[in-house]
């Protein structure tokens, strides 16, 4: 269950509430955000629910049987919108791109592919300064100094950043630097990274767990939400599997599932998702067509001289040609779902 709190609730009528609460044995759990206040009531007890929603002080009340409660659907039938600033919106009817690099190199290796975003309409620049590498021995990112060189480059070109945070010792000191915090894979359930990204009032792109479930991924993201942070994103990028054609095995069907479960954006990941870059364009208009709001994508002026994942990194003429037809292919989804909505089909 959750109770939608008024802003003008009383300490008085709070109390009322969780006595009344309490009387039919419901735990509770208390949520402030950036957008709303709430109780997350748990409970198995039977009840009318206008007992509870007449109370003075309650905006709404939903039931909702999710073990996922606030990123649920069954609540917020609206989809959430994120707005950066700057006019740059993600969800709830906005298609978003967002490309860059693996990791971020050099000074030249920013203000080439800053040019190339801003050639193309792209606002919102990808890129690791810290990298979590299989070997210790690989290229690991340039760390905050190289952050901040990629923010004040970005910044003046009025370019966005999202960039992976690994612990929680390094939220503060990126916070002014980054407008969207990644957490990987491999972080997926870093519950104290969670927790630490729920008091931070900035958006979080939460990539699924190598392994992970979409249960799983929902729970992970109920994590941030229920420390105050509304602004998430779930990232689909791929799951391991016993196939090794290519490096993930790409959830196209977790993308309309997830569209259906959450109110959430959702962003897919094609470059890790398939692995190989003659094959992102596929895998990329594949998850627009199955419902995506937006693709974060890699990619580099030489691939094949990137520092890391070159092999599933796109160059600029190859993203250039997939940025025009992935806006084709959602207006084409758009369309589609006018004439569903319609009866048309």
């Amino acid at each position: 269950m959750i109770i939608q709190l008024e802003k003008n609730l009383t300490a008085e009528q709070k109390a009322v509430l969780k006595d009344k609460l309490k009387d039919i044995k419901y735990t509770i759990n208390e949520v402030k955000t950036q957008n709303g206040h709430y109780l997350i009531g748990i409970g198995k007890q039977e009840f009318d629910i206008r007992s509870i929603g007449t109370l003075p002080g309650i905006r709404d009340i939903h039931r909702v049987s999710d073990a996922f409660k606030l990123v649920s659907k069954k609540w917020k039938v609206e989809d959430t919108s994120i707005d950066l600033g700057d006019g740059i919106k993600i969800g709830s009817g906005q298609f978003t791109v967002m490309a860059g690099p693996c990791s971020i190199e050099t000074e030249e290796q920013i203000d080439k592919t800053i040019n190339h975003l801003l050639q193309n309409g792209v606002r919102i620049m990808r890129g690791g300064v810290y990298k979590p590498r299989s070997s210790p021995y690989s290229f690991r990112g340039l760390g905050i100094e190289g952050l901040k060189l990629w923010h004040q480059k970005a910044r003046t070109a009025g370019i966005k950043i999202i960039t992976e945070v690994m612990m929680t010792e390094q939220i503060d000191a990126m916070a002014d630097y980054v407008d969207i915090f990644q957490v990987g894979a491999r972080n997926s359930q870093n519950f104290n990274l969670l927790d630490a990204l729920g008091k931070v009032d900035k958006p979080v792109l939460l990539k699924r767990g190598i392994s992970g479930t979409l249960e799983e991924l929902l729970q992970a993201a109920e994590y941030i939400f229920s420390n105050g942070n509304e602004k998430i994103m779930l990232c689909e990028r791929g799951v391991r599997s016993y196939e090794n054609a290519y490096r993930n095995m790409m959830d196209i069907n977790g993308i309309a599932l997830l569209k259906d479960k959450t109110h959430l954006p959702v962003i897919a990941d094609p470059s890790h998702g398939i692995g190989l870059r003659r094959y992102v364009d596929k895998v990329a208009l594949a998850s627009i067509m199955a419902g995506a709001d937006g693709i974060i994508m890699e990619v580099h002026e030489k691939p094949e001289k990137a520092f890391s994942d070159g092999q599933q990194t796109l160059s600029f003429p190859e993203a250039k040609r997939l940025y025009s037809r992935m806006n084709q292919s959602y207006r084409l989804r758009e369309s589609f779902e006018m004439d569903l909505v319609q009866g048309l089909f």
